[in-house]
């Protein structure tokens, strides 16, 4: 999207302000990803994930995730219905499977780098 701005910027103005604009959105994505730290705890028997959060005794599965299988299941193994909470400059997660009657949701899929912590503390094996 940066690019195509600054393409439109070059087609009616100049490279110059072109290569600004590019340069200024290209400094605000990357200030934007670093101030959105995706925020994972365990406390009270309950995971929090960003802003959601799922009580343990509805997940039914964990499953960690190298940067193949997070390519693989992001992407065309994707479930629309699934909770996503990525980013996407980690490339390994995890996959939490959720068994509630009252939700539709069919997991969860995180990016972590700490996977072999966050499955410690929620008490499972990887799988």
């Amino acid at each position: 999207m940066a690019l195509s701005v600054a393409l439109a910027i070059e087609a009616a103005i100049s490279s110059t302000w072109a290569l600004i604009a590019l340069l200024i959105q290209l400094f605000g994505l990357f200030a934007l990803s670093l101030s959105t730290p995706l925020e994972i705890a365990y406390r009270d028997e309950t995971l929090y994930v960003g802003k959601a959060h799922i009580e343990r005794k509805y997940i039914s599965s964990i499953e960690a995730l190298d940067a193949e299988g997070m390519r693989i299941t992001r992407g065309p193994k994707a479930d629309p219905a699934a909770y996503l909470a990525l980013r996407f400059w980690v490339s390994t997660g995890v996959k939490i499977g959720i068994d509630d009657p009252r939700d539709s949701t069919p997991y969860w899929l995180m990016s972590t780098k700490r996977v072999e912590k966050l499955i410690s503390a929620l008490g499972e094996k990887t799988t």
